[in-house]
């Protein structure tokens, strides 16, 4: 079993951190604050802070093709939750930077993966391997 992992990351507005991280993405809230709020990501603790001054849209660098946000952080699912979770993001009008595709397809390391923003310009990227024993292949 893996230990769950701890992220901190700046939000201009944590109304619309509760909305989109709740709500949109369906995680549920623990602790909060005036300045921060805790939410379950997929059994891990990811935290907005508030801190306008810091939240913004990260560089792009080039994979397979497209612009990849350098600064991004995510969680790769199960297929069958990754297809779901695609599907809720477009019924919910989100734009994705990188719609749903696969990546490498035919290669080490096949994946199902899309990125988008949060509304502080926060990348976050969900992706699915067609086979989770080549997370860490070359």
């Amino acid at each position: 079993m893996l230990s769950p992992f701890h992220v901190a990351f700046p939000v201009h507005d944590l109304a619309l951190a509760r909305e989109f991280y709740g709500s949109t993405l369906g995680c549920p809230e623990g602790r909060s604050s005036p300045d921060w709020i805790d939410f379950n990501f997929y059994g891990h603790q990811i935290v907005a802070h508030l801190s306008p001054e810091e939240a913004g849209a990260a560089q792009l660098n080039a994979v397979d093709g497209h612009g990849v946000p350098v600064r991004h952080m995510g969680i790769i699912l199960p297929r069958e939750e990754w297809d779901a979770m695609a599907e809720r993001l477009k019924t919910k009008g989100i734009q994705f930077i990188i719609e749903p595709y696969i990546r490498f397809k035919g290669e080490v390391g096949e994946q199902a993966t899309m990125f988008f923003l949060d509304p502080s310009g926060n990348a976050l990227e969900l992706k699915a391997f067609s086979n989770i024993d080549m997370l860490f292949a070359k």
